[in-house]
């Protein structure tokens, strides 16, 4: 299961990068943040949603702002908190990268999928 997951992330990762200029991660943020009801999401509310350390979203999020995809604004009630909000270019980005996502999944999660031989349980070292 493992192998299949690694396997469909990177087929992700490549297809998402090499078609609209965004990795399967930083997809992943702007799919919560179209989800959000106000588009937009707290940083942390972001990071439990995505299983991503404190330190690595904001990274990433650092990299979708220089991209003009997001903005991250402070919380108007608690100025402790940071929001993070998509631009409208973040959005045209999401949309256009949604067909892409859903088509990869498509293909990886058929029933016709099959697991290579050279990665089933099966072949392992011969005795």
């Amino acid at each position: 299961m493992h192998c299949r997951h690694a396997m469909i992330w990177a087929s992700l990762e490549r297809t998402l990068q090499d078609r609209h200029n965004v990795g399967a991660s930083e997809y992943e943020v702007l799919d919560r943040l179209a989800e959000a009801t106000h588009g937009k999401l707290r940083v942390q509310e972001l990071a439990d949603a995505v299983c991503l350390s404190q330190s690595a979203l904001s990274r990433l999020i650092a990299r979708l702002e220089s991209a003009g995809l997001v903005v991250r604004a402070m919380c108007d009630m608690d100025r402790r908190g940071i929001f993070v909000e998509m631009t409208g270019e973040g959005r045209s980005r999401h949309a256009e990268a949604r067909s892409t996502h859903l088509a990869v999944l498509g293909e990886m999660l058929t029933d016709q999928w099959v697991v290579p031989p050279s990665l089933s349980k099966s072949a392992g070292p011969k005795a």
